[in-house]
Formats: structure tokens, C-alpha cells, sequence
């Protein structure tokens, strides 16, 4: 099977076919990963022609990729990435920019840039990307198509690059909320029964951090979720604490991305395009007690997101601060948006929870998201809510 990549979606190395290993909910299916996950016989470049030419080429893929090709999906392909998947942007230095179908002009957001402008642009029916600090969740809303990053650890991340262990989870993206289920039933090795969701709370400091013309797009979709789950009441999530979240995910991510791969970067000096050098130097001069503060709040993250969830609770958030920025927008515009995205995206990430992101709103013609943040474990209320929103 051959698909014709009219969005620079794949990578060079990455246009193969691989058919199902089996039946199942997936037959008739077709999928690309991330060329962040191995897949047996074809080499990851992890968004950096310097980790392609200092890797060997794996010999068993990732179990996320085994999995999908059991249950009958079919394989075309891998799909772009940043440069170890440390942006949010989508455009690699190397690489190119793959296009953004919902919103031409403006970038698709990563890491997982690719699989999300395939699913996008119908290039295929479902994509695997992963989500440390929002690359998932942010090319969804950006490409107006559903995205889930899952409950930290609930599906295997073997055979992928490392970034940030403690925050690195597997996701995927579909246009279609049925599809979507059959997936998460798959990598998830079946969904349990939870029932409707005990109530719903409106995260009103993470709207106000989004700004007003967000808020005002998502409008019809908050008056949709009122009527098809039910009102929402507001609160404060982070009572004023956004900004220091945001710098203990940064922290904690910088150490831990130092800890994967300092060594690698000390010994081949890799070519890194603009802001992936600048993290990654900054990595290298961490301070360890900045960092250990850092894991303090965490805990108080996660001690504040558990309380508000509890057992059965939904929390209603943007997915991002706008809108997908412009291709070729200059560095620092770039940073100033992606320190206010990651302040609506660091929560669930600390606290190992999972949020979906659905296509829910509009501005100025592009796509923005919609969040649902469910407990720990309870990624079937996320799934069943797409299902209730979309359908």
C-alpha cells in the first residue's frame, strides 16, 4: 500500500509498508508512528540527522507498533518529529515543516507533527505520536483532529527515544471519535466500564491564561458540554501558581532529557536547529537544588490535581493559548507562545493524569481544542466524552 504524501508528513527514510500481523477491531485500517517509536527493520532518526547516523537500525519495534499491527492496522509509514521531540513546534531545522491541512500557513505543532498532519489531511486514519510536555495534545488542536495523551505509564513506551521518562506517554490522534475508542481499547488491552462521569469543573484560571478571544471561541463547545454532560462548576486550578508550574516542568524535563542523552550530545556535538541547541545547553548547567525544588512542586501539582479529580471527576480546560502560530514565526514570538501553552499543558503532565483534546472550536477560520482532564486510570471517560461531544 502506497501512500502519495502530499503534506510532508513522512520522513525520507520512512516511506514503507508493513501489513497487519492479524485481525481485528483495526482491520482496513492504516496508520503511521512517530519516527520517535522503532519499528524492526527501518531506522529512527528521532528528528536529527546525527542520531540516524550514530543509531543501528533496531531489529524489534516498539510493542505500541506490534500491538496495532495484531489487532489488523496497517502500517505505511513514519512520520515527522522534532528534533528529539524537544519542541512544540513542529518545524525541524533539518527536516522541513510538515503542512498544517486545517490551518495552511501556520505550523502543526509537535513533536509529533507528522502523525498529526497525516490524520489531518486523511493520509491515514489514525497516527501515534507521544506527549511529554504537550506534543500530542497541542498538534491537536492546532489540526483540528482529537488527541489523548493517556495516564502516565498505562501503555508501554518501550522502543521509543527517551525525552523526559517521567513525563513521556504514548498518544494518538483520529478525526473520528469511534475509531479513536478502538484504538485506546487496543493499546490500552481493552476499556473498562466507569459510567458517567460524578461531575465537571471548569478550570477558570486556565481560561483567563488562554485570553479572551480563546475563551470566546470555545463558547459553543462549553454550551455543548453543558448540555450533553452536564454544567460545569468553575475553580481555580493552580490559585495563582501557573507560572511556577511551568518552571518546575521545565526543570524536572531539562534535567531528564540531560540525564538520556548529555553524554551522547558531549561525545557527537549534534547539529541541533534553534531552540533545541539553547535547551540543551541550558540542560547541561542545570542546578541540582533548583531541580530537587522543582520535584517539590510536582508533588504539590499532583497532591492539587488528585484532590480536584477524586475518583470520578472531568476538568474542562483549553487545549492552548490560540491558534497555530504562523510558519516562520520569529524565535522569541515562538517562545513567548510556548511558555503560555505549556502553562495550560504542564498540569495533567505533573500529575500523570490524562486529558484529551477535541476539536471544538474556531478562530479566525484555524482550529483550537477543547480539554477534558479525567483521574488517574480513567481514560475511558475521556474516550466515552469524545463519543458524547463529537457524535
Amino acid at each position: 500500500m502506497t501512500v502519495t504524501d502530499t503534506l510532508d508528513a513522512f520522513v525520507p527514510h520512512g516511506h514503507f509498508d508493513r501489513a497487519p500481523t492479524g485481525d481485528g477491531p483495526l482491520s482496513g485500517r492504516i496508520f503511521a508512528v512517530k519516527d520517535f517509536f522503532d519499528v524492526a527493520g527501518v531506522p529512527t532518526a528521532a528528528g536529527s540527522p546525527d542520531w540516524l547516523a550514530t543509531h543501528d537500525i533496531p531489529s524489534r519495534s516498539a510493542s505500541v507498533v506490534d500491538k496495532l499491527l495484531a489487532a489488523g492496522g496497517h502500517l505505511v509509514g513514519k512520520t515527522h518529529t522534532d528534533e528529539l521531540a524537544w519542541s512544540l513546534n513542529g518545524e525541524n531545522h533539518h527536516y522541513g515543516t510538515p503542512i498544517n491541512p486545517a490551518a495552511p500557513g501556520r505550523i502543526p505543532g509537535g513533536s509529533s507533527s507528522g502523525s498529526a498532519a497525516a490524520v489531518a489531511g486523511g493520509l491515514v486514519d489514525f497516527a501515534v505520536g507521544s506527549d511529554t510536555g504537550g506534543s500530542v495534545r497541542l498538534p491537536a488542536s492546532y489540526c483540528g483532529i482529537i488527541g489523548l495523551r493517556p495516564t502516565h505509564g498505562r501503555i508501554a513506551i518501550d522502543g521509543a527515544v527517551p525525552l523526559a521518562p517521567s513525563y513521556d506517554s504514548v498518544g494518538w490522534f483520529a478525526r473520528d471519535p469511534v475509531l479513536f475508542a478502538q484504538v485506546g481499547a487496543v493499546l490500552f488491552g481493552g476499556l473498562a466500564e466507569v459510567g458517567a462521569p460524578g461531575r465537571l469543573l471548569l478550570a477558570r484560571d486556565l481560561f483567563e491564561a488562554a485570553g479572551p478571544e480563546v475563551s470566546a471561541a470555545l463558547a459553543p463547545a462549553l454550551a455543548r458540554v453543558a448540555e450533553r454532560l452536564g454544567t460545569a462548576e468553575e475553580v481555580d486550578v493552580a490559585k495563582g501558581a501557573l507560572p511556577a508550574w511551568r518552571n518546575a516542568f521545565r526543570l524536572i524535563q531539562s534535567d531528564e532529557a540531560w540525564a538520556a542523552h548529555g553524554a551522547w550530545v558531549q561525545k557527537v556535538k549534534p547539529s541541533f536547529g534553534p531552540g533545541v541547541r539553547e535547551r540543551f545547553a541550558a540542560a547541561s548547567a542545570l542546578d541540582a537544588g533548583e531541580v530537587a525544588a522543582a520535584r517539590v512542586v510536582r508533588d504539590e501539582v499532583r497532591a492539587r490535581m488528585d484532590a480536584l479529580l477524586g475518583s470520578d471527576t472531568l476538568i474542562v480546560l483549553p487545549t492552548a493559548p490560540g491558534i497555530a502560530p504562523l510558519r516562520n514565526t520569529p524565535g522569541d514570538a515562538l517562545e513567548s507562545f510556548r511558555a503560555r501553552a505549556l502553562e495550560l499543558l504542564c498540569p495533567a503532565g505533573h500529575a500523570g493524569v490524562p486529558q484529551i483534546s477535541l476539536p471544538l472550536g474556531t478562530l479566525e477560520g484555524c482550529p483550537v481544542g477543547l480539554s477534558l482532564m479525567a483521574p488517574r486510570g480513567k481514560d475511558e471517560y475521556l474516550l466515552a466524552a469524545a463519543k458524547t461531544l463529537l457524535g
